[in-house]
């Protein structure tokens, strides 16, 4: 068991060379392009106060999975240590059932669910159990199985901006779904090309994915946020702001209620 805590123990080594930077971290690069997961979610805690009062305070785990997922790569990049490994890959898993349970529109419930959303977390939640056995099973398959979610997820993202009204919305929208496939695309040359990379002395496209896939991320929490609340309490009509401008639609995404009341607190998981 204490072997699994090891240096190197993880059948999963990246492109970047290790111990080339620096004796003490593993992949330096790697290691350090996480800061994005530690700084912005404070950030979007404070700016999603509006929305965890009147809506759904739950939003705030997202937030907080997200710093989880940054310590765990973080911590797995810098040993190669296959319980560092884990915790990345199950952190993930976990952003993914908690967004899954927090945005399903009620209109893609299962009949045996009745439209309670608690009962969706329950199912979620055992669903994530299982799946986290599993990977703890099978490490070296885990970052493929997990790449397949992703897919699905982007169409799913296309499938309700066509349903938007909000052209500044839409706009966003297109510009998450931009970052992802760069994102992906990014992961995938790391893993086919590394010698390629090698020859040039750049390998670290796997460090430009962590980059790229926290922006895509947390980008797609907003948008599936400002789903959620124009379907399930469109009077409160829900609103797309960035920050510091709101002129600015290349700064930090949040949303506002231009129409504050009392949230419904069935919402919440």
């Amino acid at each position: 068991m204490w072997s699994h805590l090891e240096r190197g123990s993880s059948p999963v080594d990246w492109c970047e060379s290790n111990y080339s930077i620096s004796p003490l971290i593993a992949e330096f690069v790697n290691t350090i392009s996480n800061v994005l997961f530690f700084l912005f979610p404070p950030v979007l805690i404070h700016l999603f106060q509006e929305y965890a009062k009147f809506f759904n305070p739950a939003i705030n785990v997202l937030w907080v999975l997200l710093m989880v997922v940054g310590l765990s790569s973080a911590y797995f990049h810098a040993t190669l240590s296959l319980v560092g490994q884990l915790l990345d890959e199950l952190a993930i898993l976990w952003v993914f059932m908690a967004a899954f349970a927090m945005f399903l529109p009620k209109r893609y419930f299962p009949k045996f669910l009745g439209g309670n959303r608690r009962v969706l977390a329950f199912y979620s939640s055992v669903i994530s159990v299982v799946s986290t056995g599993l990977l703890v099973m099978h490490p070296k398959a885990n970052a493929f199985a997990l790449m397949t979610l992703a897919l699905p997820a982007i169409g799913f993202l296309c499938k309700e901006l066509n349903r938007v009204k909000c052209a500044r919305v839409y706009r966003l929208g297109l510009r998450c779904v931009a970052v992802c496939f760069l994102a992906i695309f990014s992961w995938i040359i790391d893993r086919m090309f590394c010698d390629t990379w090698l020859s040039i002395d750049f390998p670290y496209m796997h460090g430009v994915w962590h980059i790229l896939i926290f922006i895509a991320s947390y980008t797609a929490l907003v948008l599936f946020a400002y789903f959620n609340v124009s379907e399930e309490r469109p009077e409160q009509k829900p609103q797309l702001k960035y920050w510091p401008s709101n002129n600015f639609e290349l700064g930090v995404p949040y949303i506002t209620i231009k129409h504050p009341c009392k949230k419904d607190t069935h919402l919440a998981i």
